[in-house]
């Protein structure tokens, strides 16, 4: 009686262990990607020769003032026609002095990630303008109270590095209230790596006023940024937008680090074919990169390449194709080829419920993405309806999803222990199986991953259950982490110095 006593003591030790965080996480974020390749090397010196001609011969339009001065100093030409033209040389130059690697800084250290190399990082994009309701189950317009929650509960979700705003407070109609109210719900509710945009350059100063009081006085949050900013300067095709520069001088004047997004749209502001799209797309992201290099060289940048793809039979946007995952998975590839700090976006489903579409959609691209080495991967948690929508589900599906991809990543470790041939006498000679042993005991905790919303039941254990899908599932987490999970970031006298200061709401 003792014996057994004993085993199911152990037996449940063991249950409750997987349950919690195991002490070895099979599966952690930073895994490392590149083995997938839709390019080849040929491939990507043309798509990249072809970047440079567009550069160097057609340039950019729409050049702001201010920044066709500094880029002209730095070896621009100006065509006299009203387009700024780019010498391989100064683009070279730009790649050859760019920051390979940095660091994006949580406001807790260890939550603090770097970018670059070949490690591949999942986080969060967006603007959506809908929410799809935890107790309807449709659609609704997204809230600011929906911001905060969204950004409570991914502070929960290990697979979620960085968090960027994922939704638009649609009830703030003032932009810099939209703005000053998106950063705090941020720092309110997270000390990941964070980051937002801004509508206008002159809402960046306040906004760092209140990141200074986050992080304990005028001038610390420059010292150690933990947000970057998410900016499009070019407007495709290949012209800059003048108020999306204005707000990248102003973040370089504050050391705030930044995603420079592309997102053009194949067959729509960029060519149908993929090559010509990743040719075009790759000069235009180049072109953010000079700007910056022209302003700062070697200022902390994510080269952000996002190919977009849209039906073209109907014009509507399309997150979930095939297109986008080898788009997405060809920009990483040519990225790191360059040795920049890749941003792709994918994981962006273009179905409206959890279902079918939605688990397929979303598993290709993501995987394509990984598996090509981006090294930060935006859209990719939460987000639904061609981006137009954003689900609390959806975060908590996704963070197993990504758990997923990362054991795909971190791939088979082949060592002499791992083999086991010792392992494989003993049963073959012995008990006829692996069941018990030690070695399978270790393997269990240290390379398997458990998932706690996928069912593994058979039939009948899950009928008798409630016979419950993922969306339910998903739901009961997302409603017990919200329940549950009410951190607090900020201290009463920060919040206090925050609200006197800003309009809060």
């Amino acid at each position: 009686m003792s014996g057994t006593h004993g085993k199911r003591t152990g037996r449940s030790e063991r249950m409750a262990l997987r349950a919690a965080k195991p002490v070895i996480d099979p599966c952690p974020p930073g895994q490392i990607g590149g083995s997938y390749k839709p390019l080849t090397d040929e491939d990507i010196r043309r798509i990249y020769s072809t970047a440079l001609d567009l550069l160097e011969r057609l340039g950019m339009g729409e050049v702001p003032q201010r920044l066709q001065a500094d880029l002209i100093a730095a070896g621009a030409v100006d065509n006299g026609a009203g387009r700024v033209l780019f010498p391989p040389a100064l683009v070279e130059r730009a790649v050859d002095q760019s920051a390979c690697t940095f660091v994006l800084h949580g406001r807790d250290p260890a939550r603090s990630i770097e970018v670059g190399g070949n490690r591949v990082y999942f986080g969060t994009g967006g603007a959506a303008v809908q929410t799809l309701d935890l107790d309807s189950g449709l659609y609704r317009p997204s809230t600011l109270a929906d911001l905060h929650d969204f950004t409570r509960l991914q502070d929960a979700l290990a697979n979620v590095s960085w968090f960027t705003r994922c939704c638009v407070a649609t009830d703030v109609p003032d932009n810099l209230d939209l703005d000053i109210n998106t950063a705090y719900a941020l720092v309110k509710n997270t000390t990941k790596p964070v980051a937002t945009s801004f509508t206008l350059a002159e809402h960046v100063a306040p906004i760092v006023e209140m990141l200074d009081i986050v992080a304990g006085g005028p001038g610390e949050f420059s010292r150690r940024p933990f947000l970057k900013a998410h900016i499009s300067p070019v407007i495709s095709p290949m012209r800059y937008g003048e108020d999306a520069v204005d707000v990248v001088y102003e973040c370089i004047r504050h050391n705030i680090p930044m995603s420079c997004i592309t997102a053009a749209q194949a067959g729509a502001t960029a060519p149908a074919t993929l090559a010509g799209f990743l040719a075009q797309s790759l000069a235009e992201t180049l072109a953010s990169l000079v700007m910056v290099h022209a302003i700062q060289p070697g200022f902390p940048m994510v080269f952000s390449n996002w190919p977009l793809v849209v039906d073209l039979r109907t014009g509507s946007f399309s997150g979930g194709s095939g297109e986008t995952a080898v788009l997405n998975a060809a920009s990483a590839q040519v990225s790191n080829w360059l040795g920049l700090p890749s941003g792709v976006a994918c994981s962006m489903t273009d179905a409206k419920a959890i279902d079918a579409q939605y688990g397929m959609e979303k598993g290709i691209t993501s995987m394509a993405a990984a598996l090509a080495g981006a090294n930060l991967i935006y859209e990719s948690s939460g987000m639904t309806a061609s981006l137009l929508g954003a689900s609390f589900e959806a975060f908590v599906l996704d963070d197993e999803m990504h758990s997923n991809t990362y054991r795909t990543l971190r791939g088979i470790e082949v060592t002499d222990d791992n083999l086991g041939f010792d392992v494989i006498r003993d049963a073959v000679l012995g008990p006829g199986h692996f069941l018990g042993s030690q070695h399978t005991f270790s393997a269990m905790e240290r390379d398997y991953f458990y998932p706690r919303i996928a069912d593994r039941e058979a039939p009948r254990t899950w009928a008798e259950k409630g016979a419950q899908d993922a969306w339910g599932k998903a739901r009961a987490r997302a409603k017990e982490i919200l329940q549950d999970h009410r951190p607090v970031y900020l201290t009463e006298e920060q919040d206090q110095k925050i609200r006197a200061l800003f309009n809060i709401l």
